[in-house]
């Protein structure tokens, strides 16, 4: 990523002679949000009211790097950087359970490398490095899973309330891991330690509790989703049919068509996997990457859902330990899709939408 902004600040210049700081590369639509809220919160005089469309939890980190950070866009790639780290460690014991787990003969090691490599590849993998929240979301819901297959009920239900500050799809991991706990059985669990899994749905009810407090609308944040970003509720049919005409009906700019060509296959990814969990009887993990496609795949049209595919861990761990006994995924996906990360992340930093 460094040697991308390098190349971007100097072959997409914004004027002929002017390069601008590197940082400045990184200082992208959402980032700019973040910040903004992370200054001055939602509600203070001349901020946008659609900025209640993002949750609080990675403003208030940027916030506590700001204390020690002098720049306000380098404090939310420090907290990326330092929550990606986290989320890398903890998928890579979720590959290492998931050889163990499926008794494989593949080398759980090499799947952990693999794994953690073919997450920091992944298309939209420039978003894990910008100040954006899918690094902080990543760190506390993998984790969450790490501790939810060790039985530690009570992290998991508070690492998921951490997810659930940063990002709705807490919720659909609360839901995942309270499945999970209803199926572990009695050697795993006791039912008196069921309250716990109410604990990730509280800051999510807090936060709504809080913008009604300031708007009178309990609904506040669904209505800041439509009006930033047109997500309102259609038809899976009709948002595949309205991302397939911006994607081939030639409506769109080229680069912009790419990036919902990408967004096709990413939902055609995301329901390939929810079939392969369902078929391995993986139920929770189906289920929350099932609640992910389906809160993306209902709305106008398709958007965000490659940044959505970082998020889910059962891709990243089954194609690790698959490229553990066939090392020539591993050589197949560096090839085919480091290249397409290459092509969102130049897009980025350059100012160009990228998803």
């Amino acid at each position: 990523m460094a040697v991308l902004t390098w190349i971007s600040a100097w072959v997409f210049v914004a004027g002929p002679t002017k390069q601008g700081s590197l940082l400045a590369r990184w200082d992208r639509w959402d980032e700019g949000i973040f910040t903004s809220v992370a200054q001055h919160w939602y509600f203070a005089a001349g901020t946008d009211p659609r900025h209640v469309a993002f949750f609080p939890g990675f403003p208030i980190a940027m916030w506590l790097a700001h204390l020690v950070v002098w720049n306000w866009i380098a404090a939310g790639l420090v907290v990326s950087a330092a929550a990606g780290a986290i989320a890398t460690m903890a998928l890579g014991r979720l590959a290492r359970d998931e050889v163990d787990a499926s008794n494989a003969d593949a080398d759980a090691g090499q799947a952990a490398a693999n794994a953690t490599l073919f997450f920091v590849l992944a298309p939209a993998a420039v978003f894990l490095a910008a100040g954006y929240s899918e690094s902080l979301f990543a760190a506390f819901a993998f984790s969450a899973w790490v501790a939810a297959r060790r039985d530690r009920w009570w992290l998991a239900g508070l690492l998921a309330a951490g997810a659930s500050t940063v990002r709705v799809n807490g919720l659909f991991l609360a839901a995942a891991i309270a499945l999970e706990f209803i199926l572990a059985g009695r050697e795993r669990r006791q039912w008196r330690q069921a309250p716990l899994l109410v604990i990730p749905a509280l800051p999510v009810i807090a936060y709504v509790v809080y913008l009604h407090h300031e708007t009178g609308d309990w609904l506040a944040w669904q209505h800041a989703q439509a009006a930033g970003w047109f997500r309102t509720f259609q038809s899976p049919e009709s948002a595949w049919n309205q991302t397939w005409r911006a994607a081939f009906g030639g409506t769109q700019a080229g680069h912009t068509a790419w990036v919902f060509q990408l967004e096709l296959i990413a939902v055609v990814i995301g329901l390939a996997l929810t079939a392969l969990l369902l078929l391995k009887r993986r139920w929770p993990e189906a289920l929350y990457v099932a609640l992910s496609l389906l809160a993306l795949g209902t709305t106008t049209w398709f958007m965000s859902v490659p940044r959505a595919m970082l998020l889910w861990w059962p891709l990243w761990t089954m194609l690790g330990a698959w490229a553990a006994r066939r090392p020539m995924v591993r050589t197949l996906y560096v090839c085919c899709v480091a290249p397409v990360m290459v092509g969102v992340a130049l897009l980025f930093l350059s100012g160009q939408w990228a998803g």
